[in-house]
């Protein structure tokens, strides 16, 4: 596919989907639309799912570790490790749930998601380039790996008030931007483009990736938050792209 025309510097210096307030307004508006109604009840099940799934798996799994205890040890003491363990995994699945639900359904639903978002808000795009499973897959297991890294490596710092406020939307900001760019910005726009597009917006991005992570440790619209991201996603990378004049990426 030849690559889309470069958009006129008049046409990008009144664009305004780019404004990140903007774009999540339109993001929320196109949730009640059928195009993405559908996705967002499929997201639902996903996320709660996922989360159900992810907690049962920390609480069989951390308070294991007091079995490990000796013999001898205190009787409370070893409830103390249990209530701790117990406290640990419900700690754990609330850091590890963004990580975990983005990549599941960035996997199952971004494409779908941006061609509605596209469809509904630039039906003059020519079609995008639409990558393979194995790169979607490998995307997503490389995002999950970093991020469970890192906030395992941060997790001290999950138990200092104020603190781990700040931590987790600094850091999941950063790591479900970086997810939902990697996932988007192919359909769109070269490799080597890519990097310069993430350069020059990463603020942007990054923004947008700290509201993302707040809609994350909200109970119930976490349910919902993954659908918002990509859809958000979409608009400010479709904005970035414009700005830029980057061409759409070959097919």
């Amino acid at each position: 596919m030849p690559g889309a025309a470069r958009v006129p510097r008049r046409s990008q210096s009144r664009y305004k989907g780019g404004r990140m307030p903007t774009a999540f307004l339109r993001a929320i508006t196109q949730l009640t639309e059928p195009s993405l109604r559908r996705l967002l009840m499929a997201s639902l099940a996903i996320a709660f799912a996922t989360f159900v799934v992810l907690l049962g798996a920390l609480w069989l799994a951390l308070p294991w570790l007091a079995g490990l205890l000796p013999a001898a040890t205190p009787h409370w003491l070893r409830v103390a490790v249990e209530f701790v363990a117990g406290a640990g995994a419900v700690v754990l699945s609330i850091i590890l749930f963004p990580a975990v639900v983005t990549t599941i359904q960035t996997t199952l639903l971004v494409e779908r998601v941006c061609g509605a978002v596209e469809a509904r808000h630039y039906p003059g795009l020519p079609p995008p380039r639409s990558p393979g499973v194995a790169e979607q897959v490998v995307i997503s297991l490389r995002f999950l790996g970093t991020a469970i890294g890192l906030n395992l490596v941060a997790l001290p710092l999950y138990f200092v008030p104020v603190v781990n406020a700040v931590l987790f939307v600094v850091l999941n900001g950063y790591l479900l931007a970086r997810e939902n760019f990697d996932a988007i910005a192919p359909r769109r726009v070269a490799w080597p483009a890519q990097r310069a597009l993430w350069k020059t917006s990463r603020l942007r991005f990054w923004v947008a990736g700290g509201l993302f992570a707040l809609l994350m440790a909200i109970p119930f619209v976490n349910l919902a938050a993954a659908i918002l991201a990509a859809a958000t996603m979409t608009h400010l990378v479709e904005a970035s792209r414009r700005e830029a004049g980057a061409t759409s990426s070959p097919r």
